[in-house]
């Protein structure tokens, strides 16, 4: 079947034909050949602009006329969600005897046809038209493929995202732990803050921390926390269907549009290890900048600030308040896990604030400190510890061999690296002089905030076989442990004992002298010194002495 030729090429045709010319010197002006011109004189010729019908006919045999009409056609009326897979399954096994995976693609076209011409309606989507003002939409999402990593240990966490679907203003906060009404309340009015507003309506999917998640009043549904939180920011709370994200679109599509440009910046950086997360965090903003700071977004910006409510004059709580004393062991316990605290603080009741990522103790409403929170990992097992050896350094450099047994002893060695530490210095010291030399290198450690240095100095010692701490001490600046060691050295002068007989017995002085007459020796060794009676006045009065007879001492 020839090429159809375009309506342009039909038209200049037949206006050289119009003006006289024969249909070979048409042909040639136009560029066809004689066999279309003739055609197109016929009105044989198809344009390629009018619409084509396909063939009626078939050129080869059906493959499928055995079992369309009488097997697959009824199962496809019955239930016509039926995947084609599903149906060549069911040929198989009704007649084996035949070759059925080399019709699949036969039968997938052949079923697209039938639910195309006879199948039921599709879900349809019907565009949204977003108002400046009108909605804020947020949901959690979780990075996929390789892990983010901080100082090579697995960063577990999720990101949370908020946009202004009018504009396309967003904001990205890293969370850790699951989808938490701490978490969500927290990113939410950091979000707020960032846009300098408040929409009319917050949108979410059925998060278990906002809704309830049962059948009955829709109204009835919501968290008491979450009702607390739309009231204080003078939101309507509203979410999309259950299992069905797609009304989410305004969200969900960023989503995926937000972390491919993460993964690009992570390609170009070369490298999914952080120093630290802090700088994570840093890369994760300057990636929602880049999108914020486009001249389109600031446009828009502009005009749905214009149509924003103002924030709140205070902030929610976002945290949940506990009350938890501190124990014996210097440590508490708060979503049964164990948390190391100064020893200070022992006996004392704690109220923490606990976030997503991190515990603020106060003691008295006074702020004490803060504690990265702990989670548990998927798989794992056993009693979970945050101990930091800095916390309880002091009492145990005064007991250092409570480190052989203590059962706080894996949790208060910082690393795998002085885990490593530990089992050679047991192998090269006995046991009480191991846990010296290690409590002491900690101390060292923590006063002068050097892990890396000290643990340096304590691999080259080990090489060597020859362990000081002295040396150690001396590098940083140190003084000595407080003991025997510390205490000044005082040189006191003996003097002889014939000072005491100069004392006892020297030469007996007039009382003209001022001075007070010696005893004798014998009445020193002999003579008992009269002691005055209860009530009878004084020494000399009971010897029948006159006072002014009394010998008078010199001052």
């Amino acid at each position: 079947m020839p090429a159809p030729l375009s309506l342009r090429i039909k038209e200049r045709y037949m206006a050289k034909r119009a003006h006289g010319l024969s249909q070979q010197i048409a042909a040639d002006a136009v560029g066809i050949s004689v066999r279309s011109a003739q055609r197109i004189d016929r009105g044989d010729h198809q344009s390629q602009n009018q619409p084509q019908r396909g063939r009626s006919w078939r050129i080869r045999a059906d493959p499928l006329a055995d079992v369309w009409q009488s097997d697959l056609l009824p199962m496809l009326e019955k239930a016509p969600q039926l995947e084609p897979q599903t149906l060549l399954l069911h040929l198989e096994k009704i007649r084996p005897d035949e070759e059925w995976f080399r019709r699949k693609r036969t039968l997938q076209r052949r079923v697209e046809q039938w639910r195309a011409l006879h199948g039921p309606p599709q879900a349809v989507m019907f565009l949204q038209e977003h108002r400046a003002g009108v909605l804020g939409i947020s949901d959690f999402t979780v990075l996929k493929g390789e892990p983010i990593t901080v100082c090579g240990e697995v960063l577990e966490h999720r990101l949370f995202h908020f946009r202004l679907p009018f504009s396309g203003w967003c904001h990205v906060e890293v969370i850790h732990g699951g989808e938490s009404f701490v978490a969500l309340s927290e990113a939410l009015q950091n979000a707020l803050n960032g846009c300098g507003g408040v929409p009319a309506e917050h949108r979410t999917d059925s998060l278990s921390a906002c809704y309830r998640n049962r059948d009955g009043s829709y109204a009835s549904d919501f968290t008491s926390r979450y009702r607390e939180l739309c009231a204080h920011l003078g939101v309507v709370a509203t979410r999309n269907n259950r299992g069905v994200a797609h009304e989410n679109g305004a969200i969900e599509g960023p989503h995926r549009h937000w972390k491919r440009r993460l993964e690009q910046q992570l390609i170009q950086r070369g490298c999914r290890d952080f120093d630290s997360e802090a700088e994570y965090r840093q890369l994760v903003a300057q990636v929602t900048a880049t999108l914020n700071n486009r001249s389109s977004v600031q446009e828009k910006l502009a005009i749905e600030h214009l149509h924003l409510r103002p924030l709140p004059v205070v902030r929610f709580g976002d945290y949940e308040p506990l009350v938890v004393r501190v124990r014996s062991t210097s440590t508490i316990e708060v979503r049964s896990i164990t948390y190391s605290v100064p020893s200070r603080l022992i006996g004392q009741q704690l109220t923490v604030h606990l976030r997503h990522d991190r515990l603020e103790l106060f003691l008295r409403s006074q702020f004490t400190l803060t504690i990265p929170r702990l989670y548990a990992r998927q798989g794992q097992k056993g009693p979970l510890r945050r101990i930091d050896f800095r916390h309880v350094i002091e009492s145990l450099r005064r007991k250092p061999r409570a480190l052989l047994r203590a059962q706080l002893q894996s949790d208060l060695l910082p690393s795998e690296v002085w885990h490593q530490l530990w089992r050679q210095l047991l192998s090269a010291l006995p046991p009480d002089e191991a846990a010296k030399v290690m409590v002491d290198a900690l101390h060292v450690a923590a006063k002068e905030n050097d892990l890396a240095g000290v643990e340096r100095y304590l691999r080259r010692a080990l090489r060597r076989g020859d362990i000081s701490l002295s040396d150690l001490r001396d590098h940083y600046g140190l003084r000595p442990p407080r003991g025997l060691a510390a205490l000044p050295q005082l040189e006191i002068p003996e003097h002889s004992l014939s000072s005491y007989d100069e004392l006892l017995g020297g030469t007996s002085q007039s009382a003209g002298t001022g001075k007070c007459p010696a005893l004798t020796l014998k009445t020193i060794e002999t003579g008992p010194v009269p002691q005055p009676v209860a009530g009878s006045g004084t020494a000399g009065h009971s010897r029948g002495l006159d006072p002014g007879q009394l010998p008078l001492c010199a001052g």
